[in-house]
């Protein structure tokens, strides 16, 4: 059984692969939603410890927005969809002409569209691994969060956290009306999904 921090260069590319289509396939989802053309920088997939992920996505105490999806079938873990402010004001003036400065200025239709564009980018990501890997996994109605980013991590690492303590972080900046905006996407298999997954993508022997 191989953990995350275990993969070796093929493994890890494969990886970065699927971190590139997924999230290729999600700025061309969220094109579609916002009615703008959407480009996306060559996405960064790393493999890290969640204190260093958090670091990486603005540090623990960075209020943000988050949607969460549990992923089951022959792929379970989670995977989070991370909104920060320029992110969050990207969905607002496409869906709602308007932008926001603070967090406690979101209505239940601005959540809404914040949930509803998490959620496509999580399904299309997810879905293209799926097709990729000829697999079948299901997702759950997406849950939002808003809260510190170490809080928001606390899902997974309480969910994941005695597998292992590594986790796969995939950021790419999103532009859109020649805004340059980041954007975060955490996938965490379980340990087994994870090994499954290798094995059919054919990069881990039986």
């Amino acid at each position: 059984m191989k953990k995350y921090e275990d993969l070796n260069i093929l493994e890890l590319d494969t990886i970065r692969e699927i971190g590139s289509i997924g999230t290729g396939n999600a700025a061309t989802a969220l094109s579609s939603l916002l009615g703008c053309e959407v480009r996306i920088d060559l996405p960064e997939v790393r493999i890290m410890e969640y204190n260093e992920a958090i670091e990486w996505i603005g540090g623990p105490e960075l209020i943000t927005a988050g949607v969460l999806v549990r992923m089951s079938g022959e792929l379970n873990g989670i995977m989070l969809c991370v909104q920060q402010m320029e992110f969050v004001n990207l969905v607002l003036e496409g869906v709602a002409g308007r932008q926001i400065e603070s967090y406690k200025e979101l209505t239940e239709l601005d959540r809404s569209a914040l949930i509803e564009v998490g959620n496509i980018m999580i399904s299309t990501f997810i879905n293209s691994l799926s097709s990729l890997a000829d697999i079948t996994t299901h997702l759950t109605v997406p849950a939002f969060a808003l809260d510190m980013q170490g809080a928001i991590l606390t899902v997974p690492m309480a969910e994941f956290g005695g597998q292992s303590d590594h986790i796969m972080t995939i950021g790419a900046n999103f532009i859109c009306n020649h805004q340059t905006v980041p954007c975060r996407l955490l996938l965490s298999p379980d340990i087994r999904s994870l090994n499954f997954l290798l094995k059919k993508l054919g990069v881990l022997d039986d």
